[in-house]
């Protein structure tokens, strides 16, 4: 009878063991998992940076294998929209939020995180407003990686010559023009602008948008609710007429690029400058002092406002969101990235931080500041040549350097405006 016992046993381990081990590899190959991500930091120090977050996330995670495609700019806004004309949105991937991230989220081809991001997650970010443009009608289909701000760098020498107290900038647009025009009498070139580029002029009439109508002006016109001729629209024009006919600009600024407007703030041959967070840097690279005749010199203030003017802020930065398909690891690993550890190493290298406990490593006083008026913003739009459909943003570019040319009327220059909106929104 034992042996008989012995005997059964023995069978039965032979068909029980095989089993088994079958079910424990087929568990094991369902636990692995693939994210592919797509980023576009191609500069070797960045994209090492990325490379070490994956190895080291991976190595938390040995189930997951994440595959990482870098691309160069231009050439990934080309794929993107290739893959997603396929429906085959990558796991993870580079995005700035706003309208093009929208179109896609319309689409369906986005997974809405924004029951993971709920809570402790989302509260985690200091810029807010910036968590805002990778979201619609309360779903979120990502989060912001760096997010600036464009902000008013001036000279406190060149003001004090001028007589201004450099220690108190204009606070309101009529104090603007008025520092303006106190500096034109002292012989100083108030504003440095290279509008031959288009770009860093738009920065100032859609501020001045910002200021008239807010974010309420600029989302019924795209919505097509409103349009973008609209009141706020047209006295941004006016108000930016105010100041062209103060002539406040270098001499031929209409053909000089951004690096003639860097070279001429970062030489100290005019006294203010609108423009981004990474306006030192193109300073020290453009200058012919390399940034050295304006060392030590330089503040920085808000864009102006005006009695029941908005208060909302121009800027922009890289944010990543998640596809349509993404395995449930993609969230966990995006909530990685944005972690305070990474952001804060991140930030010794290229970023301005969005997570509030990772901006102690921005040691830049100037910085520093230009994160407080970031972080104090109730709305942040980003720039409308990379919000916009191309053909809409290339005609705010086209219509604002008509007005710097004195070629437009604020009336003209929304009408060019929207014409091409109600082409390419509608």
């Amino acid at each position: 009878m034992k042996r008989h016992l012995l005997v059964l046993v023995i069978l039965l381990s032979i068909l029980v063991v095989p089993l088994t081990g079958d079910q424990s590899a087929s568990v094991e190959a369902q636990d692995q998992v693939t994210i592919r991500w797509w980023h576009i930091q191609t500069n070797p120090d960045q994209a090492a940076f990325w490379e070490k977050v994956a190895n080291d996330y991976m190595a938390m995670h040995p189930n997951v294998t994440i595959d990482i495609t870098v691309l160069e700019n231009e050439a990934f806004k080309q794929r993107i929209v290739t893959n997603m004309q396929a429906g085959d949105p990558p796991d993870l991937f580079q995005s700035w939020g706003g309208g093009p991230l929208w179109q896609f989220a319309d689409a369906g081809l986005l997974r809405d995180i924004s029951d993971e991001l709920e809570g402790e997650w989302r509260d985690s970010f200091s810029a807010q407003s910036a968590v805002e443009m990778f979201g619609q009608d309360g779903e979120y289909y990502g989060v912001p990686w760096s997010w600036g701000a464009v902000v008013m760098w001036y000279n406190k020498e060149l003001f004090e010559q001028a007589g201004l107290d450099p220690e108190n900038p204009p606070a309101t647009w009529e104090e603007f023009l008025e520092v303006v025009q106190a500096l034109k009498d002292a012989g100083i070139t108030p504003i440095a602008l290279g509008e031959g580029d288009k770009w860093p002029g738009h920065f100032w009439w859609v501020y001045l948008a910002i200021r008239c109508g807010g974010e309420e002006a600029f989302l019924a016109a795209y919505t097509r609710e409103g349009s973008f001729d609209d009141e706020a629209f047209v006295c941004a024009g006016e108000r930016l007429v105010e100041l062209i006919e103060l002539e406040p600009f270098q001499e031929g600024f209409l053909g000089l690029g951004y690096g003639d407007e860097a070279a001429a703030f970062g030489d100290g041959l005019a006294a203010m400058e609108l423009m981004g967070h990474w306006a030192p840097g193109a300073h020290a690279e453009n200058s012919e002092s390399g940034g050295a005749a304006i060392e030590g010199k330089v503040g920085i203030f808000a864009f102006p406002t005006w009695d029941g003017a908005h208060d909302g802020l121009l800027g922009g930065g890289d944010g990543f969101v998640i596809g349509k398909n993404a395995p449930d690891e993609t969230v966990d690993f995006l909530r990685y990235i944005t972690s305070a550890e990474v952001q804060r190493e991140a930030a010794k290298i290229w970023v301005i931080p969005v997570i509030a406990e990772a901006e102690d490593a921005i040691e830049d006083e100037l910085l520093r500041q230009v994160l407080q008026i970031r972080n104090e913003a109730t709305y942040a739009q980003m720039y409308y040549d990379q919000f916009l459909p191309p053909a809409v943003g290339q005609a705010v570019l086209d219509a604002v350097e008509g007005l710097f040319a004195e070629q437009y009327s604020p009336e003209e220059a929304a009408q060019i405006i929207e014409d091409e909106a109600s082409f390419e929104l509608d």
